[in-house]
């Protein structure tokens, strides 16, 4: 559940990309089936007889013949498959797929929520497979969703949080960039210490200053995205827990809770950073990207804003504050084969071929995905392809993102999978139940512990539903 609105942009990226690559290399018009239904379940399309597999994503309709293109790739690779892709409306996705399966009229496969994964395997509606059995180059467990042992979807791309800041903003507050190195990692005081020299209001006060005035404030100094699913690696810093390690309950315990209260203390105590009511997973944007904010916390996939948009602005890279210890999470949109599938052999080929890095790596050298195998991070051949040769990642530099990003993505004691790896319905839990609670804690008119406290019940329900 994150990137809603990056979502479509990533697809699109994508296949443009692999589109370009490939030239008129379209399938011929008579194998593209396009009179079939989605549900036809691997159907023989005519022609050279093909076995045609649907996948489905979300995305515009227009994407249609864009998306197909791409898929012509692969399926210009092999003459024994053709796929097909069904895009689907984001809003409407999961319970479109839902319905499709009541039907028995599911895709061979396609996207998965995240936070749905494991609820969709435990309903049925995902196919348990490994694509890499004896193979020794395999993507990285942390970030591969399994249950009870078997692995049951693949994640597209590596991802993980950091601390992005406006170079400007700091040089002319004198102020020396954040440490790009964990070791050297600011503790959270350290972080709002720096945070108010970085606010100032109207007439140049800081925080604390006489005359500061929190209603007229020119710029702040950081903003800590409060989407719920991100506030999970402030819990862990803080020595918390958000659910249990086995994911069938709710813990969100003290520590988790005072987390999530210091985090919304930025705005209501410490005047540093802006009001975001955090219903929308908008961190970059409404911050750092909206030119009056010095810092804000996002995904690594920021790294990608520097050719989407956000050129104007020279923003570099560090790494998080931490509260009692380092911590960070990792996540990875997934791609999933559906139980109903009639050719699982077919679909696993493909999506091995699908989020294999080299058939992805438009999207890598963007920036907004990383590898999910570990010699990508350990191969300097490798490492210099997707890292030292980019040249927006060379603006970071290069040096920045190889300590804050990189390292940080293979530090194991550090980096921990997101909930949704082992914990189903966390988008009924964090995302439709605590979300929207969570407003009275951010506006200040409850504290986190009352509204977490008011909601236990309906998310540990919600949880086991």
């Amino acid at each position: 559940m994150k990137k809603k609105m990056t979502a479509l942009l990533l697809a699109l990226l994508f296949v443009l990309a692999l589109a370009a690559g490939c030239g008129n290399g379209a399938a011929d018009k008579s194998d593209q089936g396009s009179e079939n239904s989605a549900g036809n379940q691997g159907s023989q399309s005519g022609g050279n007889e093909k076995i045609e597999l649907i996948f489905s994503l979300w995305g515009d309709p227009s994407e249609q013949e864009a998306t197909q293109e791409a898929l012509d790739v692969y399926n210009n690779l092999q003459d024994k498959v053709y796929v097909r892709a069904l895009q689907i409306g984001r809003d409407e996705y999961n319970e479109k797929l839902q319905t499709m399966a009541i039907s028995n009229d599911m895709p061979d496969c396609g996207m998965v929520a995240e936070d749905t994964v494991i609820g969709w395997a435990r309903a049925g509606l995902l196919k348990a497979y490994d694509i890499y059995a004896g193979e020794s180059n395999v993507p990285l467990d942390y970030i591969t969703f399994k249950d009870g042992g078997k692995t049951i979807a693949y994640s597209g791309a590596n991802e993980i949080l950091a601390l992005w800041y406006n170079k400007e903003m700091f040089d002319e507050a004198g102020v020396p960039y954040p440490p790009t190195r964990l070791e050297e990692a600011w503790t959270w005081e350290q972080f709002i210490e720096v945070a108010r020299r970085l606010t100032f209001d109207a007439n140049g006060n800081h925080p604390g200053d006489v005359g500061f005035d929190k209603n007229n404030i020119v710029q702040y100094g950081c903003y800590v995205n409060q989407y719920t699913w991100q506030l999970e690696v402030w819990a862990l810093s803080n020595g918390g827990r958000f659910f249990s390690p086995d994911g069938k309950s709710l813990v969100m315990d003290a520590a988790a809770v005072e987390a999530m209260q210091k985090v919304f203390d930025l705005h209501l105590v410490e005047n540093v950073a802006p009001f975001n009511d955090g219903t929308q997973d908008n961190g970059f944007a409404s911050s750092v990207g909206a030119g009056n904010v010095a810092m804000c916390t996002e995904g690594q996939w920021a790294v990608g804003f520097r050719g989407a948009g956000f050129d104007s602005i020279n923003y570099g890279v560090a790494v998080l504050p931490y509260m009692k210890q380092k911590a960070n999470i990792c996540t990875g949109g997934p791609v999933g084969m559906f139980s109903t599938t009639q050719f699982p052999e077919e679909v696993a080929d493909f999506i091995k071929w699908y989020t294999d890095e080299e058939n992805n790596f438009a999207l890598i050298e963007a920036g907004w995905w990383m590898p999910t195998k570990m010699n990508w991070y350990t191969d300097e051949a490798l490492l210099k392809r997707w890292v030292d040769d980019i040249p927006f990642r060379q603006a970071l530099p290069a040096t920045a993102f190889r300590s804050a990003i990189v390292d940080v993505a293979i530090d194991f004691n550090v980096t921990k999978s997101t909930a949704w790896y082992y914990t189903p319905n966390t988008y009924e839990v964090l995302v439709k139940t605590l979300a929207p609670a969570l407003v009275e804690a951010i506006n200040g008119s409850k504290t986190a512990e009352g509204v977490v406290e008011a909601n236990r019940g309906a998310m540990q329900a919600a949880l086991g539903g």
